[in-house]
């Protein structure tokens, strides 16, 4: 009778304890839809903050999005979600073209878009943030999970292994599941190459996902009463530029400073060549890009690069989740189906409503 009852396969008839590993969107859609269906959640972020992808910089000439630039609504689910957000979120008039040559000359003006561009305020990040804010209590920020293994005192549940601030050590346990809402590879990781779970690990195996070198640069002189605009009309262009696949003016999203400031976010082909650069260098390369498609030339008064290891899904999963019930193990995340923020979310929330 007791194996039966600790058994993965017919927990969900009663409260569960669940591990989520990321706080991005996709795991905190996922522990907010399991608490609301009457579990016990634990979230887990290597972070300070949650967000994930959905990131924001603050710095002293207002916030970049540094990770997701906007997110579209095709999804009646997401459309229901967004409406208890507070109206933090508001449609972004984008301007979008198509710089289709390397000297900046719009080739090819953008088609009017058929679904709007949304942006949350003050940055893409408080949108997450509103979201996990009444789940505080079950987060455990700043922390990075080293290991899943079998619970040591129940070999029918998990045990998670962490470090955290200051190199500090700490074993979380009695977990009925563990789910993971983090980049494959470090859903691979987790899983041990196989060890902990071979059949995650080998539907895992064949995602790819393409880095992302992101610049961030501010021109507070164009805020100046003598130079009020810098650069093209355009706020926002894809390009076919070797080095710059998107650019977008931050200061021309709804409740954002005015300053002019732009995000530029380079090619998956180039951020995959110069994955090992250092941040000066990928800096003076873009800022080069940047002013041959912009034709601006002024020197930025702040520039900030980062990477993201693993930014858009070149080859997903091709199904929204990943659920092993004999284990008690899963996965979601956007690299599941895509990778817009609508299919992060949509992933956590189709994992939590099939183990709920």
């Amino acid at each position: 009778m007791s194996q039966r009852r600790n058994d993965p396969r017919t927990r969900n008839r009663s409260p569960r304890h669940f591990a989520i590993v990321g706080a991005g969107i996709a795991g905190v859609a996922c522990a907010r839809t399991l608490l609301q269906a009457g579990h016990r959640v634990t979230v887990f972020e290597r972070a300070k903050t949650v967000g994930g992808r959905m990131a924001s910089e603050a710095t002293p000439f207002g916030r970049f999005d540094s990770g997701a630039q906007y997110f579209t609504v095709r999804d009646e689910r997401f459309a229901k979600a967004l409406e208890t957000a507070g109206g933090i979120c508001k449609r972004w008039s984008a301007n979008l073209v198509r710089v289709l040559d390397p000297h900046g000359r719009v080739a090819e003006a953008a088609l009017p878009s058929l679904e709007a561009h949304w942006v949350a305020q003050p940055g893409m990040d408080a949108l997450v943030t509103v979201w996990a804010a009444p789940m505080a209590e079950h987060l455990v920020l700043d922390t990075q999970v080293r290991r899943i293994e079998r619970d040591a005192l129940d070999a029918s549940r998990w045990q998670l292994r962490t470090e955290g601030e200051g190199d500090s050590s700490h074993v979380y346990s009695g977990f009925d599941a563990v789910l993971l809402a983090v980049p494959p590879s470090a859903a691979r990781l987790l899983l041990g190459e196989g060890s902990v779970s071979t059949a995650l690990a080998e539907r895992i195996e064949p995602v790819r996902v393409a880095p992302c070198w992101t610049l961030m640069i501010a021109f507070p002189q164009a805020s100046q009463p003598t130079l009020s605009y810098l650069g093209p009309q355009w706020n926002a262009a894809r390009s076919t530029h070797h080095r710059i696949a998107w650019m977008a003016r931050e200061s021309s999203k709804p409740g954002r400073d005015r300053i002019e400031r732009w995000t530029l976010q380079a090619s998956a082909e180039w951020s995959a060549e110069h994955l090992r650069d250092d941040p000066q260098r990928v800096e003076a390369k873009l800022l080069r890009a940047f002013s041959e498609i912009t034709g601006i030339r002024a020197t930025p008064s702040f520039a900030l690069a980062r990477c993201w290891g693993e930014a858009k899904t070149q080859v997903p999963l091709g199904a929204p989740f990943l659920w092993d019930a004999k284990t008690g193990l899963g996965a979601a995340g956007d690299w599941c189906t895509g990778h817009r923020v609508e299919d992060a979310f949509l992933s956590g929330l189709q994992l939590a409503l099939k183990v709920a």
